[in-house]
């Protein structure tokens, strides 16, 4: 049973569905797409707010310096170390083709993969926002929800695009990167060939099969640099998408679960609840960064969880999130069963998904240990209007907002009740009084 039809009977999701989509599709015709950082990005946060001060009793817009280019920007770079490895390992010196190799990897590794802000200050600086809006209880506030969406929409992923997201990764992404794996271990083997040749001179007959060894790895990474080369046209590095499903369709489920518990009359006693439409997240998370390191003691004082809710368009996919940032964090274990549960209640069986390239805006909490999750209804494959021109209002999908919507209320109306395990639970906050 629905735990909110223990507060309200009055909550219409369908109303908050239309406000969603009508919203969605007038930032999109009037405003277009929000490069992280660009005046449309807070151009659209300005909008939010407007809306979010019927029903919050605060809201505010708080600005980061960013890099937008620096998330992606290192692609030229990789690439063209990667392809000139080949020919160095080949006709110079295998040690100079591993530190290519090496210098290839890093920035793909840090930026791409974890996230970090390693190459950042060698792009152009941009001023971003984030838009906070905040529904305080009646009362003392004892512990605090935050539902994050992202405001920005991403450059677009030419290659998505032109082939479909599941055939750019398996044809052209995934054979890059192997392409270079292959090229670093060509560079190792020929480095321990040459040693062993150096120490050990009777070595050499009993390698005479080398050259054709080398040759064999030569052609064999000719044959991978057309899929390397291709990177170059990864992403456009002028044109931004619409981002209608990715990821207005998330603001508007965090700002339509504050609004249908307005409309509804629930007041919580003692829960806040908190909206972030965050920017820059297609740039690397920088604005859900940028909040938690503004915010970081603020967020520990009280218990708060975190529900970062990015693209509500596949609902046969739809996921609460267990590990995040390319694998590399694990989400709060009592969030992620408050939001699961929450979706059992209101009819849907999710699963528990991880996010193994990539990240949402859950994960710059969970590294600052916040307790969060991230929760999405989008095909992992992915599909072919990811970050591409087709993310647009016709391809919106209004019953997977809907169930966005309808699972966020649920899930504040459950955190306000019960809290989550480890986060503002009432149960084990008295048997730690009593103990």
């Amino acid at each position: 049973m629905k735990v909110a039809l223990e507060y309200s009977g009055k909550i219409d999701v369908e109303r908050q569905t239309d406000y969603a989509v009508k919203g969605i599709t007038k930032v999109v015709n009037k405003i277009g797409p929000r490069k992280p950082g660009s005046p449309e990005e807070l151009r659209a946060q300005q909008w939010f707010e407007k809306d979010m001060k019927n029903y919050c009793q605060k809201t505010e817009i708080e600005d980061f310096p960013v890099h937008r280019q620096g998330f992606m920007g290192f692609i030229p770079f990789t690439v063209a170390c990667g392809i000139a490895a080949v020919f160095v390992n080949w006709f110079f010196s295998t040690v100079w083709a591993l530190v290519l190799c090496v210098l290839a990897f890093v920035p793909l590794l840090f930026e791409f993969l974890m996230y970090k802000q390693f190459d950042d200050f060698l792009f152009p600086k941009q001023t971003s926002h984030n838009m906070v809006a905040t529904r305080k209880p009646k009362g003392e506030v004892k512990k605090r929800l935050i539902i994050i969406g992202h405001s920005d929409s991403q450059f677009e992923w030419t290659l998505n695009y032109l082939m479909g997201g599941l055939q750019a990764k398996l044809f052209v992404e995934i054979p890059a990167v192997v392409g270079l794996v292959v090229q670093t271990v060509v560079a190792i083997v020929g480095i321990i060939v040459s040693l062993a040749t150096s120490a050990y001179p009777g070595a050499a007959k009993d390698i005479e099969t080398a050259p054709k060894m080398f040759l064999a790895f030569f052609i064999i990474n000719i044959i991978f640099i057309p899929f390397e080369f291709s990177f170059l046209f990864f992403q456009s590095h002028t044109k931004a998408v619409p981002g209608a499903s990715d990821n207005l369709s998330g603001c508007y489920v965090a700002m339509g679960t504050v609004k249908g518990l307005a409309e509804a009359g629930i007041e919580f006693e003692n829960t806040e609840v908190v909206v972030i439409c965050s920017g820059s997240e297609e740039a690397g998370l920088r604005g859900a960064k940028a909040y938690v390191k503004a915010h970081e003691q603020q967020l520990k004082e009280i218990p708060t969880a975190v529900v970062a809710v990015d693209t509500f368009r596949d609902l046969e996919t739809m996921a609460v999130y267990d590990r995040d940032l390319s694998g590399t964090v694990q989400h709060h274990a009592g969030v992620k069963e408050l939001v699961h549960d929450a979706c059992a209640n209101c009819g849907f069986d999710v699963k528990y998904e991880s996010i193994y390239i990539g990240g949402c805006d859950a994960a710059a909490f969970t590294q600052k240990g916040i307790p969060a999750t991230g929760f999405a209804a989008m095909d992992p494959a992915p599909p072919r209007y990811y970050h591409t021109r087709l993310d647009n209002v016709e391809n919106l999908r209004p019953d997977a907002i809907k169930a966005g919507i309808e699972i966020m209320i649920e899930t504040a109306c459950m955190f306000d009740k019960n809290g989550a395990k480890g986060v503002g639970n009432s149960a084990e906050n008295a048997a730690e009084v009593k103990a």
